[in-house]
């Protein structure tokens, strides 16, 4: 089947390669079949571009010959990331692109053999996630409110409006990562809508625009009622309309990503834990607690929102090491 002219839509993808007819068609399918998001289509275009620019050399210009690169070319790739001293998981996503990418062009009988198919990945370390305590989870939800009461003696009112706010929302927004395990992408995606809280759920948004329900804590709850009516005066003494998400800014905007980012480091520092610890640290905690208190494993997949049970396995790994090092400190003979 012929390759067809397509825009490609979305970001800004590497001109030379997003302009190749082949390409563009492959990006319909990640878009269309795949529901593929923006930051995944980019990966793709990346690495095919990357594939490119070592077979036939940066100033290389589209339709390219699909069909001549082999085996070996595929291997030369392959050994390119060695040389490069790229990271196993790195080397492994670009393979698994290019596979993908030929695998398409062999569907539609653009090319009779895909040269990645069969081809050994490098395999990824399996690092194990980092994962906060009971306690010092607790340390770190409570972090808001000591900061705010300790701050508050020291603004004046035009400056407290928004900082008692401010603790509120950013209470909420943790009680909400560790009840729910929720992504941080799923958070700042949240409006009022999408959140019943008689019912204690959230209706969430996640990887490849999946839906899911998230049941909310009670302790979680409570924050979230307090954040919302807090938010709704600040918006008024500001004279804005309705909140335009769950969580606003000083401006009365969206909560970025990178803003909720730094607000945890802050409240980590505040609670003497590692302030380089993502929002990912939470879903980990979530999920490695529900696993040790007995919870059953493809029910955490479904609060997680994980396609492959394999993935939420990782949690069953750190619950396993950790009774590993309570059994070396504890027993006589160990």
């Amino acid at each position: 089947m012929k390759a067809e002219n397509d825009q490609t839509g979305g970001g800004a993808p590497p001109p030379a390669i997003a302009a190749d007819p082949a390409v563009a068609q492959f990006l319909r399918h990640l878009r269309a079949e795949r529901n593929a998001s923006e930051h995944t289509v980019a990966a793709y275009l990346s690495d095919i571009q990357q594939f490119v620019v070592q077979l036939w050399g940066p100033d290389a210009a589209p339709p390219h010959p699909w069909k001549t690169p082999d085996r070996f070319a595929a291997r030369r790739f392959l050994a390119s990331f060695q040389k490069a001293g790229l990271a196993p998981a790195t080397a492994s996503r670009k393979m698994s692109s290019l596979r993908s990418f030929f695998r398409f062009l062999v569907r539609e009988e653009m090319v009779k053999a895909n040269p990645f198919a069969g081809l050994q990945q490098p395999k990824p370390r399996r690092r194990l996630p980092k994962v906060l305590g009971r306690e010092e989870v607790l340390r770190l939800l409570d972090a808001p409110a000591r900061l705010r009461a300790e701050a508050r003696a020291r603004e004046d009112r035009r400056v407290a409006s928004f900082a008692d706010y401010a603790a509120l929302r950013d209470a909420a927004i943790l009680e909400l990562f560790y009840s729910t395990g929720m992504r941080l992408a799923e958070l700042c995606g949240l409006t009022d809508a999408r959140l019943d809280l008689l019912s204690g759920t959230a209706l969430v948004r996640g990887k490849g625009k999946k839906e899911r329900f998230c049941p909310i804590g009670r302790p979680a709850s409570q924050a979230l009622e307090a954040a919302r009516e807090a938010r709704d005066a600040f918006l008024a003494r500001l004279g804005a309309g309705r909140a335009p998400s769950l969580f606003v800014n000083r401006f009365g905007g969206p909560l970025a990503p990178r803003s909720v980012e730094r607000l945890l480091k802050k409240y980590l520092a505040a609670a003497g834990l590692d302030p380089e610890l993502s929002p990912h640290a939470l879903r980990h905690s979530f999920a490695t607690h529900l696993l040790d208190a007995g919870a059953d494993l493809r029910s955490v997949q479904e609060l997680l929102g994980h396609a492959s049970l394999s993935t939420t396995q990782i949690y069953t790994h750190v619950s396993v090491e950790k009774l590993k090092e309570e059994y070396s400190k504890a027993h006589p003979r160990a």
